[in-house]
């Protein structure tokens, strides 16, 4: 049985997993950028790292805070510039199988 990293991560270094959570909540809490766009802003270092899996966990947070799906494709296309190509073909098809399923 394969666990979620971010669980194995809690069981095998309670201590370090609770600092990392907490440094997130102080990085998100602040109060310089509005919620959807620090998730876009996420999404797209994310993508330019090829974290496939943190783009797909956020997507639903970024529409929760109102992005549209044309804002989440630009942010992963953002990355280009700096990345190349690898975020795009990883990242992108997952933005548009998640907005295109809760539309049909």
């Amino acid at each position: 049985m394969n666990k979620n990293p971010m669980e194995l991560f809690q069981q095998e270094a309670p201590d370090v997993a609770e600092a990392f959570n907490n440094l997130i909540k102080a990085v998100a809490g602040s109060g310089g950028l509005d919620g959807k766009t620090k998730q876009l802003i996420y999404i797209a270092m994310k993508a330019a790292a090829g974290d496939e899996g943190a783009v797909r966990a956020h997507i639903p947070m970024a529409r929760q805070m109102g992005a549209t799906r044309e804002e989440v494709v630009d942010a992963i296309l953002m990355t280009l510039t700096v990345s190349g190509i690898k975020g795009v073909v990883t990242c992108l098809p997952e933005v548009i199988r998640q907005f295109d399923s809760a539309q049909n």
